[in-house]
């Protein structure tokens, strides 16, 4: 088992970092706090999923109903976490920007993954035959149908 931040862990700190630091200067101390400790919420929920998937989908974690169990209750520590924060004083728009950090992040990281993209084919005239064939709902050619085959 590794324990070591992957890359998007590694960019949601970075961000929540930069995030925390610039709201202690442009902001208050008590707004940072909220931020910093919005973002570690979110942090650990985040590397819980990673781990959880990883095991799921690698076949080490039960069936769908031990997954299923374990994704609704990050839910349920993350929303009583979110509860004594505000309950403790925590900023509310604070907590809820640091929850949030880790949405750049994911979306960077997928983007970083892109595959090249493919070759583009030439497009076929308007007047082509096989445009009759193209499903545009999934954006590709339609299978014949049983009907088509026998005919």
């Amino acid at each position: 088992m590794r324990h070591g931040l992957d890359a998007t862990e590694q960019l949601n700190l970075t961000l929540s970092a930069s995030a925390v630091a610039a709201s202690w200067l442009l902001a208050s101390p008590a707004f940072a706090g909220a931020l910093a400790l919005g973002a570690a919420i979110e942090a650990v929920n985040y590397r819980v999923l990673r781990r959880t998937a990883e095991r799921f989908l690698g076949g080490r974690l039960g069936g769908g109903a031990a997954w299923t169990a374990g994704y609704g209750l990050r839910f349920v520590f993350v929303g009583a976490a979110m509860v004594v924060a505000l309950v403790a004083g925590a900023h509310p728009v604070g907590l809820v920007l640091g929850l949030s950090m880790i949405v750049p992040a994911v979306v960077v990281a997928a983007w970083r993954t892109l595959p090249p993209p493919l070759p583009a084919e030439p497009i076929p005239p308007p007047d082509d035959p096989s445009w009759d064939r193209w499903n545009p709902w999934l954006a590709r050619e339609q299978e014949p149908s049983e009907e088509d085959t026998e005919a």
